[in-house]
């Protein structure tokens, strides 16, 4: 039958348990052999959660178990134990002095079966069993809130970034804030920006490996302003501190800008795509304009789009990034505000 009973009993043996099984999963995963719906392999910040959220929930719960002998039973009490902070732990991590704090909650108990899922149709492809016992398991519903920020928390953004500037806050972790702000990027987009992606003749930008995929952005004039005032010492446009890799201390320069605005610890780089999306809809920016400017799944822009710098598009992200760059400077803004023909 062109099988391999001996590799398949192998397989087994080795993956008798759950834990086993998370670990065959990860090693293939890491190793490119698991593609996403894409048809690409899992990024590198994808497995890094992946790999958290099996070690510190899955495992502990489930681990013991036969990877055959697990109900659909077993599933929906680990979900429910998740959600009731059942693995609730501070974890010691790789970098010094780092620590997670694990606090479950019904978000996480949801993503986590939805990652155990995954693991089972692994172990049914591998014939490990027969069946996924995640199928028919009901999740809590996504109860994230859509956070956007007012016109007064805007101000007190844009006095943030004023008073970092001035206590000498590092200048690449302040421009990259006033970046995300202006562009509504995602932080790890941002990040990783080189110089070589960024085409400030046409305001766009071509991010290679987005989490959607390749992405051209166009850019607002706001935006490259905060690009040319950068020095260009090298490949990345956001440096960090030391060294030649991204800025991985970003998180704590974020906090402390908005500490300086008298914000709260709510305001995320998310809460600003968020915000930008928001401000970009009471503009009257169509859906497909909106994605096309953020990188939204399904709405990204190819190259040849905008390689002749597409007015309409370059116009809406001229539109937003002048409006955020108002409510920052905590300018009036006229109540009337014309909208871009999309």
């Amino acid at each position: 039958m062109g099988k391999d009973p001996a590799s398949a009993k192998a397989s087994k043996r080795r993956a008798a348990t759950v834990a086993e099984l998370c670990d065959l999963y990860l090693a293939d995963a890491e190793a490119g052999r698991l593609l996403t719906r894409r048809g690409a392999s899992k990024k590198a910040s994808t497995l890094l959660t992946d790999r958290g959220r099996l070690e510190r929930h899955v495992k502990p719960l489930l681990g013991s178990l036969k990877v055959a002998s697990v109900t659909r039973e077993d599933v929906e009490s680990f979900l429910h134990d998740v959600a009731a902070g059942k693995t609730r732990t501070r974890v010691k991590t790789a970098k010094p002095r780092g620590l997670a704090n694990v606090r479950g909650g019904q978000g996480a108990a949801s993503r986590t079966t939805g990652l155990l899922g995954a693991v089972f149709s692994y172990a049914v492809r591998a014939g490990l069993r027969r069946d996924n016992p995640v199928h028919g398991v009901t999740r809590f519903a996504d109860g994230r809130r859509e956070r956007r920020l007012s016109d007064k928390e805007y101000a007190a953004f844009g006095a943030g970034l004023r008073n970092a500037e001035a206590t000498r806050v590092w200048p690449a972790a302040v421009a990259a804030a006033r970046f995300l702000a202006l562009t509504g990027w995602r932080r790890g987009e941002a990040l990783g920006l080189t110089w070589g992606a960024v085409d400030l003749a046409r305001r766009t930008a071509t991010l290679g490996d987005t989490k959607t995929g390749r992405s051209v952005r166009p850019l607002s004039e706001a935006a490259c302003e905060v690009l040319r005032a950068l020095p260009r010492d090298g490949d990345l446009v956001f440096p960090a501190t030391r060294g030649a890799g991204p800025m991985s201390g970003f998180p704590g320069f974020w906090r402390r800008i908005v500490a300086l605005g008298g914000l709260g610890v709510d305001i995320t780089p998310h809460v600003m795509r968020h915000s930008f999306a928001s401000v970009a809809a009471d503009l009257g920016l169509s859906e497909p304009t909106i994605g096309a400017l953020i990188g939204h799944k399904g709405q990204t822009i190819t190259s040849r789009y905008v390689h002749a710098a597409d007015a309409v598009l370059l116009a809406a992200a001229g539109s937003v990034g002048e409006r955020i760059l108002q409510l920052m400077d905590g300018m009036r803004i006229a109540a009337t505000v014309g909208s871009v023909e999309t």
